[in-house]
């Protein structure tokens, strides 16, 4: 019996362990605002229950971290040294990674957790810049060097063929670091335009912008929708089909695309639309809704609206006056011939 319970004793502490580790990341989570002696006392509890707790346990909590808005810098440095199929999700979704740390872990790591760095939502360039750098340092693999050691087979003048074959290696490597430059790039679409840099996109006037919060605060729906359609330089028509949208999705992705200010948008959505200003995960629906907009996206969407309106609307042209007609009466006619003969006759 005794030897029954020592086998059990030690699945019993794992999972222990196991329960105690999830208790700490969820009470981790729900510190909205950590202090920095909550982030430290946090980073000591956690290294150690984390090594001591099963694969599972530690997937879930790596899985339950990466949705946490702060992270000490030690405690993300772990986790994203930890082996990839545990690491993966942390380093793929989490925004509480500096860009040291994630450059520090690409170093220290593989191509695996590099890939999972890669397809982050969005990079800066310090962290792009630094991979491609990290990509340049890395050694030739064998397959590359392999046509270099044939190359003297050659019978024919095999010097020049040797360099030929380097020159030809050279524009290659070359070209796949422009090529790996061009996807990182691409994965960090927000790289496009930085959100401040709103030069040629159309942009509401500080004036424009207060007349909107000013309707939207008294709630007068008319002068708003001339307001808008006044922003847009489209018609009335678009701005009040925009604004009937009730999920203030339109409205949203509207402000977005003209440059209004996040909180001024939060704001007249949830004025306009009162069901937009309930409390969500300690925000408003409102300011989800504007969070997950994309500003280059409205762009477009934006763009595409008023086009459809140019083509669609066309306004009432205003009622030519009718060339009046000519009035008779002030016309200088010519004197009949009778009176002409009339008066020859008369200076004879």
């Amino acid at each position: 019996m005794r030897d029954r319970f020592r086998d059990l004793e030690g699945p019993l502490a794992v999972r222990k362990k196991d329960v105690v580790l999830m208790a700490t990341v969820s009470s981790f989570e729900n510190l909205s605002h950590p202090t920095r002696s909550e982030l430290r006392q946090f980073a000591e509890l956690f290294m150690p229950l984390f090594q001591a707790s099963s694969d599972e346990a530690k997937r879930q909590a790596v899985a339950a971290l990466s949705q946490c808005e702060n992270m000490p810098a030690a405690v993300a440095l772990f986790i994203g040294n930890q082996p990839i199929e545990i690491a993966a999700p942390f380093l793929a979704a989490s925004k509480a990674v500096a860009d040291d740390t994630l450059i520090t872990i690409a170093r220290m790591q593989g191509a695996a957790h590099v890939k999972a760095i890669v397809s982050r939502d969005s990079l800066s360039p310090k962290v792009i810049d630094a991979l491609v750098a990290l990509r340049q340092s890395q050694p030739r693999s064998a397959g590359a060097s392999a046509p270099i050691m044939e190359s003297p087979a050659v019978p024919l003048s095999p010097a020049p063929a040797e360099t030929n074959e380097a020159d030809a290696l050279e524009e290659q490597r070359v070209a796949n670091e422009e090529a790996l430059r061009e996807r990182i790039l691409g994965l960090a679409g927000h790289l496009g335009r930085a959100d401040e840099d709103r030069l040629g996109l159309r942009t509401l006037t500080d004036i424009q912008e207060a007349l909107l919060v000013r309707f939207a605060r008294s709630r007068e729906a008319t002068h708003f929708a001339t307001a808008l359609a006044d922003a847009l330089s489209a018609s009335r028509w678009l701005a009040e089909r925009i604004m009937l949208d009730l999920s203030g999705q339109q409205l949203a992705t509207t402000l977005t695309s003209l440059g209004m200010s996040f909180l001024d948008a939060v704001f007249v959505l949830e004025r306009l639309y009162p069901h937009l200003a309930e409390q969500q995960h300690n925000v408003t629906r409102g300011w989800m809704v504007l969070d997950a907009l994309d500003p280059e996206e409205c762009h477009e969407r934006v763009e595409a609206w008023r086009r459809a309106d140019r083509y669609t609307y066309k306004p009432v042209a205003p009622d030519t006056p009718a060339p009046a007609a000519p009035d008779h009466r002030f016309i200088r006619q010519a004197a009949p011939q009778r009176d002409m003969r009339v008066m020859g006759r008369r200076y004879r």
